[in-house]
């Protein structure tokens, strides 16, 4: 493969979406916007007719925080690489100061958004009252709350609620792992999607694979001979592990989409392009490799009996806060002040790709599939009719593109962020809402009740 060879990336582990993409010395020139560009034309707040004669009333906004540092660093990553990695200028797993602005960004964006909705005034600080926002624990996520309310709300007063930095907060994680039995089972699932052999991943996903292990060695600009790296085809694939934080599946696929984040982490807090994968990786190139961090996600997280254990606190707690909003009544649980319009959890891609699990939902954005970047949020919106009937429910998928996170660009109606209605299995009519009712059902479904937490 020479310099410049393209290279056709299929998106093997969903078959919905191919990809081409060519990884170049240098950084092509590409319109990387394209893919959003074209998901938005001709949008606008309500594009859904079932929205235009109702009113937003509440939303429940489960968010990633923003950009970071990497969280893995030294000997565990260094050996696959033959140059250094570049250097970052935050500790391990901070959100980076661009990383701040592209969330703050955001959240101006968000508060326009909500006006056209008719869920806030366009200025002041008199709504601040109405949001709650809850944040982990870490630095990165309680940082992206701050942002979000900057954004939002400028010169008000919004305090970000989040429990003693470095605690474990039992609405974001599992605690005590898996149960009984529910390990073994989480397992079994995830060898019985991948075939049960666990090279089987590794030869599904080998296209992708290679271009990654390219971008390792150099794509060319390093003598092999010279390299001492490793290999990610090296790397055993295996089963067995935690099915809790980390995956009963390890193997070349989970190494590549680390390595593929790292990539997606230089790119959005904008790094010059030599440092964006060595000068290997450029827009295009990058969704191409997204596509291993994905199905990383997909088996590890996303599948059934996995999501079920890590998401069902969080997705309980948004149950209950949907369901104080609906009925109007104090409801045990909530995580909301009566009253309220808004709540933001600022949390990360594994809350988010674990609720979707649960779920059994999907999206495609920016040219990417049930892809989970930085600032990207699932919302969970309660709308009421205008003729004063029962109130119903919908869900959407919402993130920065990759380029307007990388280049700090102003979100607005001409240069909105990508967004993705939500079908919901069980409650979805042909408009993507649910009634009331039937959207708390699917989400008691998706819950595993022994893992539900006062």
């Amino acid at each position: 493969m020479n310099l410049r060879a393209a290279l056709r990336l299929h998106l093997c582990f969903a078959g919905l979406l191919t990809v081409s993409a060519t990884v170049t010395g240098q950084n092509a020139t590409a319109d990387a916007r394209d893919p959003a560009a074209a998901q938005s034309a001709g949008q606008d707040g309500n594009s859904n007719p079932s929205l235009s004669n109702a009113t937003l009333q509440f939303v429940v906004v489960l968010s990633r925080h923003g950009t970071r540092s990497p969280i893995t660093e030294g000997s565990s990553i260094n050996k696959f690489a033959a140059a250094p990695w570049p250097k970052w200028d935050v500790p391990p797993s901070y959100l980076t100061p661009h990383g701040y602005q592209a969330i703050k960004l955001f959240g101006i964006w968000d508060r326009a958004n909500f006006a056209r909705q008719g869920l806030f005034a366009a200025t002041g600080c008199d709504d601040a009252a109405h949001v709650t926002i809850i944040a982990d624990t870490d630095e990165r996520t309680i940082e992206t709350g701050k942002a979000l309310a900057e954004g939002m709300f400028p010169g008000c007063t919004v305090e970000v609620h989040a429990q003693k930095e470095g605690t474990v907060d039992p609405l974001f994680r599992m605690v005590g792992g898996p149960h009984p039995g529910d390990e073994a089972l989480a397992a079994a699932a995830i060898a019985g999607r991948i075939g049960g052999d666990p090279n089987s991943l590794t030869r599904a996903l080998h296209p992708q694979l290679a271009a990654m292990d390219r971008v390792l060695a150099g794509c060319g600009h390093v003598d092999p001979l010279a390299s001492k790296r490793t290999s990610i085809f090296d790397i055993p694939a295996k089963f067995g592990g935690s099915t809790a934080y980390s995956s009963a599946y390890s193997g070349p696929v989970t190494s590549a989409a680390t390595f593929a984040e790292n990539f997606l982490l230089e790119y959005t807090t904008g790094m010059p392009d030599a440092d964006v994968g060595w000068g290997c990786v450029d827009g295009a190139a990058l969704r191409a490799l997204m596509q291993l961090c994905s199905a990383g996600w997909d088996y590890n997280y996303r599948t059934r009996p996995v999501a079920r254990m890590n998401a069902a606190n969080m997705l309980d707690k948004i149950e209950k806060s949907l369901e104080q909003n609906v009925t109007g009544k104090p409801v045990a649980g909530a995580l909301q002040k009566p009253g309220d319009r808004l709540l933001i959890i600022a949390g990360h891609d594994s809350n988010i790709a674990a609720a979707a699990g649960s779920l059994g939902i999907n999206w495609i954005i920016d040219g990417r599939a049930d892809d989970t970047p930085p600032g990207g949020a699932l919302l969970f919106e309660v709308w009421r009719p205008a003729d004063g009937g029962k109130p119903f429910v919908r869900m959407e998928y919402t993130a920065q593109t990759l380029e307007q996170m990388r280049h700090l660009q102003p979100l607005t109606k001409a240069n909105r962020p990508a967004a993705a209605e939500i079908f919901v299995p069980g409650c979805s009519g042909t408009d993507e809402s649910c009634t009331w009712e039937s959207f708390a059902a699917a989400m008691q479904a998706a819950i595993n009740p022994a893992y539900v937490l006062p």
